[in-house]
């Protein structure tokens, strides 16, 4: 499994998943999250990112989001580590969740630029190191452009990691992944799911893929099957995902995601608003789709 050597370690390649939120009447269902997190790891995942996007993380208060992370770490403590996602407009803001989530024993951070304001590159590049002076933790930098209204450069992102707790990039641009697979300077995950495929042949670090939610052992299947240079396997595997991840992005994340793992009966089919479940149409593809899925295979678990 990845790992973190020490506070300040880097971040060791590998599938992340980044966890929903299990809701339950509004509020959170923590009982829920930790069954979630030790299934995952369980799975065989390298690791996991709570109060990211796909965790709806800026939907929930700071409050929720101390009991959530506290949750999960107790769930899978010695099994897999654990990063938090910190975002918002405000540097100030993010800075101070990252104080307030310093008391757990977290593998690091997942960084965006600011929302919304469409910083330049010298504007996300003074929130990091704002960032970075909150924590001795291991930073990895997450480029999602439609989001968050800027864009981390590959120029960029290489000059940041040259800061010594950047470890790595949740990249959602697949022309960036390429630019920065020629380098060593910096990690690189694949953080748009259609591209898991070339990026993992290719060589990459790792993944973040919220579609590795519903059947979680293909996924560690595929990148056990691209790391061992399997590629004809790895592309039959693929085509026999590919449906199901269009699927899951052809709505707002995660309402697809969570409506899935309702169908495999592994969550409550709740999101918060102003989110809203996918319709009935898309929750009978969805339906179809696992359907059509490999049968499970036994995964070997992380040792504790």
């Amino acid at each position: 499994m990845p790992r973190t050597d020490g506070a300040d370690g880097a971040l060791h390649g590998g599938l992340w998943l980044p966890m929903i939120t299990p809701m339950r009447d509004g509020e959170l269902d923590l009982d829920a999250a930790q069954r979630l997190a030790a299934w995952y790891a369980a799975e065989g995942v390298d690791g996991l990112i709570v109060l990211g996007t796909t965790g709806e993380g800026g939907l929930l208060s700071d409050a929720e989001r101390l009991s959530l992370t506290e949750a999960v770490c107790e769930a899978v403590r010695g099994v897999v580590p654990v990063m938090a996602g910190v975002g918002a407009v405000d540097t100030r803001a993010v800075c101070e969740q990252v104080r307030r989530l310093e008391r757990f024993d977290l593998a690091g951070y997942l960084v965006p630029p600011p929302y919304y304001l469409r910083v330049s590159d010298e504007g996300i590049a003074w929130h990091v190191r704002r960032v970075a002076s909150q924590t001795p933790r291991a930073l990895m930098l997450y480029n999602v452009p439609k989001r968050t209204g800027a864009s981390i450069s590959p120029a960029l992102a290489l000059r940041l990691a040259a800061h010594g707790q950047v470890r790595a990039i949740k990249e959602c641009d697949p022309s960036h992944m390429q630019a920065l697979a020629a380098h060593d300077g910096i990690d690189v995950y694949c953080g748009e799911d259609a591209a898991i495929l070339d990026h993992l042949l290719a060589g990459g670090a790792g993944a973040v893929p919220a579609a590795a939610h519903v059947r979680p052992d293909l996924f560690v299947q595929l990148l056990r099957l691209a790391r061992a240079g399997d590629e004809a396997g790895a592309r039959a595997l693929f085509a026999r995902l590919s449906p199901l991840i269009a699927l899951l992005f052809s709505a707002p994340n995660p309402s697809p995601v969570k409506a899935a793992l309702a169908l495999t009966g592994h969550a409550r089919d709740e999101v918060r608003l102003p989110l809203t479940p996918v319709d009935p149409v898309l929750l009978r593809r969805l339906e179809a789709a696992l359907a059509q899925l490999p049968p499970r295979q036994t995964v070997h678990a992380h040792a504790a």
